[in-house]
């Protein structure tokens, strides 16, 4: 695919998309509550990106994010920048972080967020060499810093437009994403705003 090389912050897109995504970087319990939120409103498309350490502690949690069809993607393995990093180790980090997440799966991830949204461009064509689109975001919840619910649900409804990517946090360090979601969620159907995969927002810019 041609976009492989290209940073995706958000889409354009004149439908009214958006794209939900959590990171997951530790614990399970969050994950729990966010994943019970998205199926009581019925949001049937959402991405995670999964890092591998968590996984490999509780396996479950990429059998579940499968289970209820969302997109999986990769988180990287240990949570260091990449950018402080050579190729080799780069290589080293998603290959191990890819098949931890196939081995839980069955899911060979194409999408990768990297540990703390580092990169540069050496960083971009390397992963775009192993066949890897980098995802970012252009609305940045902040859940991870747990400012306030308030604060979580405005940030996320004030950046709302046409492609934008969503990032949250289904790390148990958020403690706060779980109950912001609701009204996220209800807000941006208010805005008449529907949730595909982030494949599905790139694939609507590449038609």
């Amino acid at each position: 695919m041609g976009y492989k090389k290209k940073v995706y912050y958000d889409v354009k897109t004149e439908k009214n998309r958006v794209a939900l995504t959590f990171d997951i970087g530790n614990g399970h319990q969050t994950f729990e509550k966010v994943v019970h939120v998205l199926a009581e409103k019925r949001v049937e498309k959402s991405t995670f990106f999964l890092s591998s350490p968590v996984l490999a502690s509780f396996p479950e949690i990429g059998k579940r994010v499968k289970e209820m069809g969302y997109e999986i993607g990769s988180h990287g393995h240990n949570h260091y920048n990449y950018t402080e990093y050579d190729n080799r180790w780069i290589e080293e980090q998603v290959r191990k972080a890819e098949e931890i997440i196939f081995d839980t799966t069955q899911v060979r991830p194409r999408l990768i967020r990297t540990p703390n949204g580092d990169f540069d461009q050496r960083v971009v064509e390397k992963l775009s060499e192993m066949g890897y689109t980098t995802i970012h975001w252009s609305a940045d919840s902040f859940d991870w810093m747990n400012p306030g619910v308030d604060i979580i649900i405005e940030r996320v409804l004030s950046k709302a437009r046409p492609g934008v990517i969503i990032l949250m946090h289904a790390s148990d360090t958020a403690q706060q994403t779980h109950i912001a979601l609701p009204s996220i969620i209800d807000g941006l159907r208010l805005k008449g705003f529907e949730f595909v995969t982030v494949s599905e927002l790139i694939h609507e810019e590449q038609a």
